[in-house]
């Protein structure tokens, strides 16, 4: 049923559909509205056999989480940013107990400084966790991922995240095509847990693995992750028979037939490259797009072949590895080992939620094209306050904080920074 809702309430009511039996979480912005929507729908009964539990914290939620799962109960979560890193303990113990619990990570800035906008860092920070992380583009796209989501992680026996947007997406109102009940329950099969704490055969599940076996433990890991890339494709084919739309998958990509340079990137931004890509269609630049759904595991193959025929690539992505450029073009380079003739760009944009406009992608994008844009470039960087700043701390002993300085400095051009 086609209806003009926000991200999150079509999040809520997807993961609704799903039949969650237990939903734990912490509210913090821009996770909020989706957990408050799922509590409103239990307290009214239209969830049937669902408990919510308020906990007191992330790492709470995901320790409510564990235990629910364990004990053979369809459960969900949500959370973002600080929250994420509240629970990153019990994260990788939900991922290491092999857990199908689906999580979402509504994405936003890491602290410190405090910004609640959005950009990459937070699920960047967990990509060796051992959880499966989609990626939506588009509310539509969250909708159906987390319904992929919860087929996905059941299958295998392991977490997924399913990464969307802080605000960009989550509190965008947006044409929603949302399932019936009845197309939700034919896709996704009554939960079957495969592993489960049962009284009559009790075993205790996190206990100490020593040198003699944790080798294995974690290539087992590993292995799922493997399989998750051949099962991830299968869904969404199964996905689109069902409900009649291409969503999910591995990779997907746009204009990319005849193209020369190819632009990689994930989550929303996709959108403004695309209509970017166009509009240098239009002035005869050969240039294209990959979109990556699932950045864990990653695409290796997949994102080879799609740049098989490129002379180019830049990469786009909002998180910084701090002291080497970026996260995503990292894994990209891993994909393009040996290929010695492609020359590759990092853009490390949107950080904190700046935007990123079409008019900065062109300037980019058309210095890819030249081969002037440097290895790794910061969009619209206020290069005047950051020299600005170096400087200060090169003459000043007890120069003070960076992100206060940069305020300043910002704010009172020319000034001299006290």
């Amino acid at each position: 049923m086609l209806k003009q809702t926000e991200g999150s309430h079509a999040v809520a009511e997807a993961v609704a559909l799903c039949r969650p039996e237990v939903i734990c979480a912490y509210p913090i912005s821009p996770q909020t509205h989706i957990v408050e929507g799922l509590g409103e729908m239990v307290k009214a009964g239209e969830i049937k056999d669902c408990e919510f539990i308020n906990v007191e914290s992330e790492f709470a939620a995901m320790s409510v989480a564990i235990g629910s799962s364990a004990a053979g109960a369809r459960t969900y979560t949500a959370t973002a940013s600080q929250g994420l890193l509240f629970m990153v303990e019990a994260v990788y113990n939900a991922a290491g107990l092999g857990l199908p619990i689906v999580m979402t990570v509504a994405n936003r800035a890491l602290g410190a400084p405090i910004n609640i906008w959005n950009d990459h860092s937070d699920s960047m920070s967990q990509r060796d966790c051992g959880w499966i992380q989609l990626f939506a583009e588009t509310n539509q796209e969250a909708v159906d991922l987390h319904i992929q989501g919860f087929k996905l992680a059941e299958e295998l026996s392991m977490p997924v995240m399913v990464c969307m947007d802080g605000f960009i997406l989550t509190h965008a109102y947006e044409r929603v095509d949302m399932p019936t009940q009845e197309q939700v329950d034919a896709f996704l099969p009554k939960f079957e847990p495969r592993q489960v704490l049962d009284p009559a055969e009790p075993l205790s599940i996190g206990a100490m693995v020593g040198p003699e076996a944790y080798t294995e433990v974690r290539y087992l890991a590993h292995a799922k992750q493997m399989q998750a890339l051949e099962l991830i494709p299968q869904l969404g084919r199964e996905f689109q028979e069902a409900f009649g739309r291409d969503s999910g998958g591995l990779i997907r990509s746009y204009r990319m037939d005849d193209a020369e340079v190819a632009v990689i990137a994930l989550g929303s931004v996709l959108g403004t490259i695309k209509d970017t890509i166009d509009e240098m269609r239009e002035q005869g630049v050969k240039i294209g797009v990959v979109g990556i759904c699932s950045f864990r595991p990653f695409p290796l193959a997949e994102v080879r072949e799609a740049l098989a025929r490129v002379r180019s690539y830049v990469v786009v992505e909002k998180s910084l590895a701090v002291g080497l450029g970026g996260v995503v073009a990292s894994n990209v380079r891993m994909a393009l080992a040996g290929r010695l003739h492609m020359r590759g760009h990092t853009v490390i944009a949107g950080l904190g939620g700046r935007a990123i406009t079409k008019v900065s992608l062109h300037r980019a994008f058309a210095g890819v094209v030249s081969g002037e844009l440097e290895r790794v470039h910061f969009l619209d960087l206020d290069t005047n306050a950051v020299n600005a700043v170096l400087e200060h701390e090169k003459t000043v002993r007890r120069s003070g904080p960076i992100a206060e300085n940069v305020l300043r400095t910002m704010r009172l051009v020319g000034a001299k920074i006290l």
